[in-house]
């Protein structure tokens, strides 16, 4: 091991922090990217319709006029709900995925970013 501890010498830890650099403007570049990609949910055959933002961001909610009945407001709110947590959920894999191919196999945890 080269003095200072650090295997390899300043070279060594001078690439390293090269790619540490290089991997947090790609980190930004794809957050960025990210809050412009969407994703749509559609639940109860059409009858709602979510679209989300790789920010998890709710950015627009269609509903079709013949699911609202007055007298079965539940149902309604029960399609709603569905329809935005699996936007979420979408959007979830949709980050994960784009993770994935940033890290390229570099054994980074989920969610550590």
């Amino acid at each position: 091991m080269a003095r200072g501890g650090f295997p390899g010498g300043m070279g060594n830890m001078n690439n390293l922090m090269k790619q540490a650099k290089k991997m947090q403007e790609q980190m930004l570049k794809m957050q960025q990217e990210l809050e412009e990609k969407t994703v749509e949910a559609t639940v109860g055959g059409g009858m709602v319709t979510v679209v989300a933002n790789g920010k998890k961001e709710i950015l627009e909610i269609d509903i079709k006029p013949e699911v609202v009945d007055p007298d079965d407001i539940e149902m309604l709110q029960d399609l709603i709900i569905a329809a935005v947590n699996e936007a979420v959920r979408k959007a979830d894999e949709m980050v994960q995925g784009e993770m994935a191919r940033l890290t390229g196999g570099m054994g980074i945890p989920p969610g550590l970013f």
